[in-house]
């Protein structure tokens, strides 16, 4: 494969990827659109408030670059690329409500504006459609491949609730809930374009693990920007994740050597004592007890092996520019961040 180095990727690399979806894009968004649409005023207004926050559309975009790259040149990638955006907004609506938060990409979320109750229930609400929209699909395999990834995102969410303020939180235990909450449905998105492209078995399996690859690899680096970023550029406050008291990978690590040094008890308590209790009282201390303990470091070698593998998964597939553009997405994951 003659594919970009994994430490070059430029803001235009990305662009040139947006341009690549881009007509397929601007069908998903305008479906989406059309399929958020209620006689429920509220949920207009909640809706609207969604799709006026932007973003990436990573995720239908990841679907739409896989059915591109598996050669499938029908329609069916708008529907199920809007599913997957359903899906994954109706988690975020989810999840700013679990986490009480009130930013995100810099914009006030829903809860904090609505409430807790309109929020949760407006993400039934995109849950539902994106079941309905499933069901127009009437395909069975598509419909199993989607009711299980939803199944599975909702135990990682349960499972994530069990960490919080658990300072024992292993790196095996962190990772099993980014498998859950966020690389299954990387996963699911790219396995799905192969299935439309009508790929072997063998090659679908490969774009499977091209987005569980690239999954980690996000998730990954997107914990290190909280430590790493602000607001500005994550649209979300740093010490996010240590206010709430998730034990995310720079915490765990920095508390595993921290813990390995009889030198440094004191550090470990601090440490243990920001997980189990949440608060940003201590903020600078612990973000200099993770800087210095090399944690960032680990994290970032982390994430990069994971985008690394991702690439390397698409070997396997036809050359083209929508495989280009996969293994750039998988660049771009961890360098957005670095």
């Amino acid at each position: 494969m003659n594919l970009t180095p994994a430490d070059a990727t430029r803001p235009a690399d990305f662009a040139h990827v947006r341009d690549l979806a881009a007509a397929d894009m601007q069908r998903v968004d305008a479906l989406i659109r059309r399929r958020l649409s209620s006689d429920v005023v509220l949920i207009n207004q909640i809706a609207d408030h969604i799709i006026a926050g932007g973003g990436k559309r990573l995720r239908p975009m990841l679907h739409v670059l896989a059915a591109g790259a598996a050669g499938y040149r029908g329609e069916q990638q708008v529907k199920l690329a809007a599913i997957i955006e359903f899906i994954h907004t109706s988690t975020l609506l989810h999840d700013d409500v679990v986490d009480e938060s009130d930013l995100r990409r810099g914009r006030k979320t829903a809860n904090a504006l609505w409430g807790n109750a309109a929020s949760v229930l407006v993400g039934d609400f995109l849950y539902s459609r994106s079941f309905q929209l499933m069901v127009e699909l009437d395909d069975m395999r598509i419909m199993r491949i989607l009711a299980d990834t939803t199944n599975t995102i909702a135990e990682g969410e349960v499972l994530q609730l069990l960490n919080i303020g658990n300072a024992d939180v292993s790196e095996a235990a962190y990772l099993a809930v980014i498998e859950r909450k966020t690389a299954v449905l990387f996963a699911a998105a790219t396995e799905l374009g192969g299935i439309l492209g009508g790929l072997p078995e063998h090659q679908v399996a490969t774009l499977r693990r091209y987005g569980m690859e690239l999954g980690y690899a996000f998730q990954i680096a997107d914990d290190l920007l909280d430590y790493t970023s602000d607001a500005g550029t994550l649209g979300k406050n740093i010490g996010d994740d240590l206010a709430e008291g998730k034990p995310t990978l720079p915490l765990i690590y920095a508390l595993e050597r921290a813990q390995s040094d009889p030198a440094s008890p004191e550090q470990a308590q601090s440490l243990r004592h920001a997980i189990e209790h949440g608060g940003l009282d201590s903020l600078d201390r612990i973000i200099a007890s993770i800087r210095d303990s090399g944690a960032l470091e680990r994290t970032r070698e982390r994430a990069l092996r994971h985008a690394r593998a991702a690439r390397d998964a698409l070997a396997p597939l036809p050359a083209s520019p929508y495989r280009d553009a996969l293994a750039t997405l998988a660049d771009y994951s961890v360098q957005r961040t670095f």
